[in-house]
């Protein structure tokens, strides 16, 4: 039994008349009837009963017609669903994300993504920088959400978006009585980053430009982490926008007043040699949010 039998015989059976559904399938009456014939011989069963009403499936015939009917949809939305990954609508797409980012940029991208997406499975993969390359290189994911970027001569790494910088501190930190907080009120105090080393660096410039140089606290893994470890009162920490949708108890956050911009990037990083539909799709969706992100020149 294969397929071209099994459109026979709904045709036959749909339309209750073999001349007919020979018609309807461009091929003669007797070819017809063989290949029925050879199907009711290969299955054991009669198929059909002639009536006055012309040829009726018998109770054999109609379970085959339901299980034929249900196999032929089932065919048309497999194709449909290769059509869709062909086209990047469908499948599946591992993305790698970590840290604080993903409580702002991350989440709106990605829910802008699956609402133009929503047949494509987006699966997220949680660990730091050197378990995402790996994830990379396995192919289990095929995009990362990073804030810093890894020096591998196989990866191509982009820059997404630029989030300014908030203070993070103690809610009885004396600095937390100030609405906005000049940078130069943080010589003295005790910093606190994540182990990144663009983070580390970009703290320690910062302050340079206002004349100081920092004191650090050793490193923690993440900007989470070093955003909790405020609560103690003993450390403050330079934490991106997204981190203000985070609301931790006994922690305030706090405007900077600088000298210049202060903030902090976040980039996105993939295989150089990956291409597929899907990773197109979120491409796509990464540059039109990035393009909207971008301030507008005056007229």
């Amino acid at each position: 039994m294969d397929l071209r039998q099994l459109n026979y015989f709904i045709a036959v059976a749909e339309e209750k008349h073999i001349g007919r559904a020979a018609e309807r399938l461009h091929v003669s009456q007797p070819p017809l009837t063989r290949h029925i014939q050879a199907l009711e011989a290969e299955l054991g069963a009669t198929l059909f009963k002639r009536t006055p009403r012309g040829m009726l499936p018998t109770q054999a015939g109609q379970i085959l017609l339901d299980e034929a009917l249900g196999l032929r949809a089932s065919l048309a939305q497999a194709a449909q669903r290769v059509r869709q990954a062909a086209l990047g609508q469908a499948g599946r797409i591992g993305i790698g994300i970590y840290g604080s980012s993903v409580f702002g940029v991350i989440a709106e991208l990605i829910a802008q993504f699956t609402s133009t997406h929503p047949d494509v499975e987006v699966v997220l993969n949680h660990a730091q920088t050197a378990e995402q390359v790996a994830a990379l290189r396995q192919g289990r994911v095929q995009l990362v959400f990073e804030r810093w970027l890894p020096d591998e001569p196989d990866i191509r790494g982009e820059f997404l978006a630029s989030e300014p910088l908030f203070l993070a501190l103690g809610e009885r930190h004396p600095l937390a009585q100030k609405e906005v907080v000049e940078l130069e009120a943080l010589q003295g105090e005790t910093l606190v980053t994540g182990v990144a080393p663009n983070l580390i660096a970009g703290a320690l410039q910062l302050c340079r430009n206002h004349g100081f140089e920092p004191k650090f606290a050793p490193p923690v893994h993440d900007v989470v982490t070093a955003t909790l470890s405020v609560i103690t009162g003993r450390v403050v920490s330079l934490v991106p926008e997204s981190m203000l949708n985070v609301h931790f108890p006994g922690i305030a956050y706090r405007p900077l007043k600088t000298r210049g911009e202060a903030s902090m990037d976040l980039h996105f990083y993939r295989l150089k040699d990956e291409e597929s539909p899907l990773l197109d799709a979120l491409l796509r969706t990464i540059g039109d949010f990035v393009a909207a992100r971008r301030p507008r020149s005056a007229a």
